[in-house]
């Protein structure tokens, strides 16, 4: 099967040479690790873990669309937070990007993300029409 990079003109993509935001293998897309990233690609949006999750989760349904999905094709999450007492704010967020059976997630807290004022990333796996079937 052949690997297929996905990018989107709302998700800034990263310098050469670092990652890919999302790659689809047949029917499956894998989002890296995403964060509340403005469109210059260094700034970090959001003042708390609500406003950064719903960035992040909006940038997720960038992707998956630019792949030709839905969220409802998002089937895994791994969140990974900095203060785990947060996490409702996190699910709050979710709940506005996701109805019905939510996706198979993984919630860890960490000690620190890239930089200090990343509060949240998350990283997601879809498989593209699941959400049809």
């Amino acid at each position: 099967m052949q690997i297929e990079r996905i990018t989107s003109p709302k998700v800034p993509e990263p310098p050469p040479g670092r990652w890919s935001n999302a790659l689809r293998v047949g029917d499956m897309l894998f989002v890296s690790g995403t964060v509340s990233r403005a469109a210059d690609g260094v700034t970090i949006q959001g003042r708390d873990e609500y406003e950064q999750a719903k960035i992040i989760f909006g940038t997720i349904r960038h992707l998956v669309e630019a792949a030709a999905g839905a969220m409802s094709d998002v089937v895994k999450m791994t969140i990974y937070v900095v203060n785990i007492k947060k996490n409702t704010e996190v699910w709050r967020a979710r709940q506005e990007f996701f109805t019905g059976d939510f996706p198979c997630s993984t919630l860890v807290e960490v000690r620190s993300l890239a930089t200090p004022e990343i509060l949240v990333e998350i990283e997601a796996i879809a498989w593209i029409g699941a959400g049809k079937r």
